[in-house]
Parts: structure tokens; C-alpha cells; sequence
């Protein structure tokens, strides 16, 4: 049946890609691998915080489905591609699911057909690893059907910007891909962005985040030595960011989470890595947010000496473990490093999320407290606040814990209560 989109990967950008467009007045299907997540959405049921179980109620009404048949690329006027690409095992971009998603649509391609990468990766992805297996079909990129990359720019959680406000990169692989790449994405959102071409589009996904990353990273690093000089690291960033211009203030953490930041910058580092030599600047970055979570731990053991108990055996309750606030999404969480880390000093660790009903770290369960919170953290040695969730009283934080370190500079100072 002829489709005007196949999205390829129902997760936290598939899905609002399929919103969209259903929303847009095209007719749209989503194909994935998981049998469990096609039934739970055609079912009414979603799973990506953004989106409500009414929202996949009108996209259903609006003639969406989800299948894991392949088949319905063949009759796709526009084919995105919006499947993970964590890190393999050797620090690289893990490309196999890119890889398959490319070959069940060249079992399908027909001419005409626009082509999408949206998946995040290291730049020369779309002309070396994807055109390649495409143009298995007999086909030619640029001749026969077009293909482009546009990088995802999704925030979970971010009720400003969302898919249609958000201004939109396309890069293809010839000016008619990238023509035809606008056109499509210009139905939309409100404003396309042509790029020079696909590695220009992929690169600026990682000027990106790396931006960040290496943003985060110096504060993280100010943190350590502002808490030994006795300045105030969070003051002194409020009033740096009254300058008007030429400042952006990023703030100290646990440590980095969600897909982005932990991991995309390692795609161009590893790209880096295949000229000759280092990506120093990301490296660096990553080690020093990577380490964030050990020097939580080691801020917790000072703050229990000075009361004279030890880490081992002490009662640890952390205080949301999603990577970001306000919303269910646990992926590369620093909170699971934290718990790594006071586990193997012997601490009894415990947690609240009001977004986590149940969490296991290595495979072993987190304790979920029972209690109400006020009771939780009065009967706890310590808690720690990780992420700064609205649902939280900070008040009642400051109450009732006899003490907290707060990684997330959201409460003053006081006796027992400690800025990271």
C-alpha cells in the first residue's frame, strides 16, 4: 500500500518523527524489530516520554501503524532511518543496526524513493556505510533515488522545543538529494536547513553535542577544585551568566547520561582516531565526566566521616536516577556509576525516582524505598540528590535528611547540606 513515510525505529526519535508527520496529514507506518513494542503501540500504549497514550491514539486515528514487516518500505515514498548506535566494545560506533535497517530497505528500494539517516554517527557514515548497501539494489544514489542525512535534534523533555520548531539540518548526496530532503522535512517543521552535503550535516550533530561535552566537562573539573579552595562554584557561575554576550553557563553533575553527550562525541574522536592521531579535547572531556560519578562517592564518604561513620554499611539513598529531570529515561544514567561505586564500598544503597517504579543496576535490584519520602530520608545516613525532578520539595529534602549532598546546586548551603 503506498505510504508517504516508513519510519525505521519507533524509540525516543523514530516515534515523534511518526507523531509529526502523522500530524502533518501523511500517511505514515513505523517498522521495528521488537515485536513487544509494535504491539504495545498498536495497542494505544507508547513508551517514549513525550508522547501520551492519547497522542498514539490520534496517530492511530490519523491512519498510523506499527509493524515489524519489512515489506511496507516497498511501498514508501519516504524511508528515515532512526535505529540506536551505541558504542561498540572497541570505543567505536556500533553500526549493525544501521546496517540492517540499510538492507531491508535495499530489499525494497524503488526509484524515486528519498532515503533519510537520521541515526547519529561519525561523518562519512551516509556515503561510505549506507549508500554502499542501497546501491546493492541496483540502484544509484542520486540517479535512481535520493538519499540525505538529517541529524535528530529530540530533547526528552523539553516542552519548547519539539519536532516542528525545532530548525531542521539536511545534507544530501547530491544537491537534488539534499533538494528533496528539504522538501520532505519542509512539510514538517518550520524551518529546513540545507547543509553542503552529508558529512557537513552528520559533523554538525557532533559540533553538537561535543560542545557540550567539553562545556561540562570544565565545570565538572571546576567543581573538584572550587570545593578545595572554598569557592562557591555555583555562585560564581550565576554571575557569570548575567553577561549579556559571548558566555553560555553550563553547570556541574554526577557525571554525563542520555545518548547524546556519553557518546556521540567518541563517534568523531573515533573518526579522528583513523587520520593518525588523538581527539585530545574529547578524550579529555570524557575522562573528567566519566570520573564525576567516583568523586560523588568520595564527597559522600567526607561528608559521613565528618560524623564519624564510615561508607560500609551506611545507609545511601539517592534521589532520581534518570539522566535528566522530569522524565522516565534511565540510558547511560550517572546514577548507575554511583551505585557501582558505593556498592563496592559496602554502603546499603536505596532509591526514590518518582519517574522509576523499579531500576537494577548490573542486573542486581536497587532497593525502591517503601516509605514515604520524609520517613526515607530520615531513616537514611545520607542521601544524595542526582537529579533535580520538579516533584521534588527541596524543602523537605533539606528537612529531613540528616545530611545531603546536592549534586545539582539546587539547595543553599547549610550545616548539613552540602553543593557538589
Amino acid at each position: 500500500m503506498p505510504t508517504d513515510l516508513v519510519v525505521i525505529g519507533l524509540g525516543y526519535v523514530g516515534l515523534p518523527l511518526a507523531r509529526e508527520a502523522t500530524a502533518s496529514g501523511l500517511t505514515v507506518a513505523g517498522l521495528d524489530t521488537s515485536a513487544g513494542l509494535v504491539a504495545s503501540l498498536n495497542s494505544g500504549v507508547s513508551h517514549v516520554d513525550d508522547i501520551t497514550d492519547a497522542e498514539v491514539a490520534a496517530m492511530h486515528a490519523a491512519g498510523f501503524r506499527a509493524t515489524t514487516d519489512e515489506s511496507v518500505i516497498a511501498g514508501a515514498a519516504t524511508v528515515v532511518i532512526c535505529v540506536p548506535t551505541p558504542l561498540a566494545e572497541h570505543g567505536g560506533p556500533d553500526l549493525a543496526m544501521v546496517e540492517s535497517a540499510c538492507a531491508a530497505v535495499g530489499r525494497h528500494l524503488r526509484p524515486d524513493t528519498l532515503v533519510v539517516l537520521e541515526s547519529t554517527t561519525y561523518p562519512g557514515t551516509t556515503d561510505e556505510v549506507v549508500r554502499p548497501i542501497l546501491e546493492r539494489s541496483g540502484l544509484r544514489a542520486g540517479a535512481d533515488f535520493h538519499l540525505a542525512f538529517s541529524p535528530e535534534r529530540v530533547d526528552p523533555g523539553n516542552t519548547v522545543y519539539g519536532i516542528r520548531n525545532t530548525p531542521k539540518v539536511v545534507g544530501g548526496h547530491t544537491p537534488g538529494c539534499t533538494a528533496a530532503a528539504a522538501s520532505f522535512y519542509g512539510k514538517l517543521v518550520d524551518e529546513v536547513v540545507q547543509a553542503a552535503g552529508t558529512r557537513e550535516a552528520e559533523m554538525a550533530k557532533l559540533i553538537e553535542n561535543t560542545y557540550r561535552h567539553v562545556n561540562i566537562a570544565l565545570v565538572n573539573e571546576m567543581a573538584v577544585f572550587c570545593h578545595e579552595l572554598g569557592i562557591d562554584l555555583w555562585d560564581a557561575i550565576s554571575c557569570a551568566a548575567t553577561k549579556p554576550f559571548g558566555y553560555q553557563a553550563f553547570r556541574p553533575g554526577p557525571g554525563v547520561g542520555g545518548h547524546c553527550i556519553p557518546i556521540d562525541p567518541n563517534y568523531l574522536a573515533h573518526k579522528v582516531r583513523t587520520l593518525g592521531y588523538p581527539f585530545r579535547m574529547v578524550e579529555l572531556a570524557q575522562e573528567i565526566n566519566t570520573r564525576m560519578p567516583r568523586y560523588v562517592v568520595e564527597r559522600v564518604q567526607h561528608l559521613l566521616d565528618r560524623t564519624g561513620r564510615t561508607l560500609s554499611g551506611a545507609r545511601v539513598l539517592l534521589l532520581g536516577v534518570t539522566y535528566k529531570a522530569d522524565i522516565a529515561d534511565q540510558r547511560e544514567t550517572s546514577a548507575r556509576d554511583v551505585v557501582r561505586r558505593l556498592r563496592a564500598l559496602g554502603a546499603e544503597v536505596t532509591f526514590h525516582d518518582p519517574y522509576v517504579p523499579a531500576w537494577e543496576v548490573d542486573g542486581v535490584p536497587v532497593t525502591a524505598t517503601a516509605a514515604e519520602l520524609p520517613e526515607a530520608l530520615a531513616a537514611s545516613d545520607i542521601a544524595v540528590l542526582l537529579q533535580r525532578h520538579r516533584a521534588y520539595d527541596l524543602d523537605q529534602l533539606a528537612a529531613h535528611a540528616p545530611l545531603l549532598l546536592d549534586t545539582r546546586g539546587a539547595l543553599a548551603p547549610q550545616a548539613h547540606v552540602e553543593r557538589l
